[in-house]
């Protein structure tokens, strides 16, 4: 059985955006760039159309791993998430204990990561580390520049 993939209701919609695409968009713009390539002749020195066949070797292993994914997907409920401890789906604020820096996150699923908004994966040893914590308290986070050490300032939804 495939492992259950959790995804907030955003990213669940666009997850399904992105199938409808490569369905109704890419494979059609492969197609005729396979069409146009075959039209030239001789696929044995075709480069045009091993080029084609490989995108859309690549679309159909994406359409098939989405697929995959929305058959097994939970989709977060923020009314389910709770303050009282940190869960995917939360918004968290952290405080380095060495720097005094301010960071704030939102833990997801592995499929959601976008490390530019701040999006964390609970898989991360970030992301590990918060999970089940409260309020206040401080947790480590093993990184390459050795243990960082964090408080945790707040819990949203």
């Amino acid at each position: 059985m495939a492992t259950q993939t959790i995804l907030s209701k955003e990213g669940l919609e666009k997850l399904q955006a992105e199938l409808e695409e490569l369905k109704s968009v890419k494979r059609k713009e492969i197609a005729e760039k396979i069409k146009v390539a075959l039209s030239f002749g001789d696929l044995s020195e075709n480069s045009e159309y091993d080029e084609a066949k490989n995108e859309q070797g690549i679309v159909e292993a994406r359409i098939a791993e989405i697929e995959a994914t929305l058959k097994n997907v939970k989709v977060l409920d923020a009314d389910e998430l709770s303050t009282e401890h940190i869960s995917v789906g939360n918004k968290v604020v952290l405080e380095d204990l060495e720097t005094n820096k301010i960071i704030s996150i939102t833990l997801v699923g592995s499929k959601e990561v976008d490390m530019k908004a701040m999006k964390i994966s609970d898989e991360s040893p970030l992301g590990k580390a918060c999970i089940g914590k409260r309020l206040e308290e401080e947790i480590e986070v093993e990184a390459p520049a050795g243990i960082k050490k964090y408080r945790i300032k707040e819990i949203d939804k």
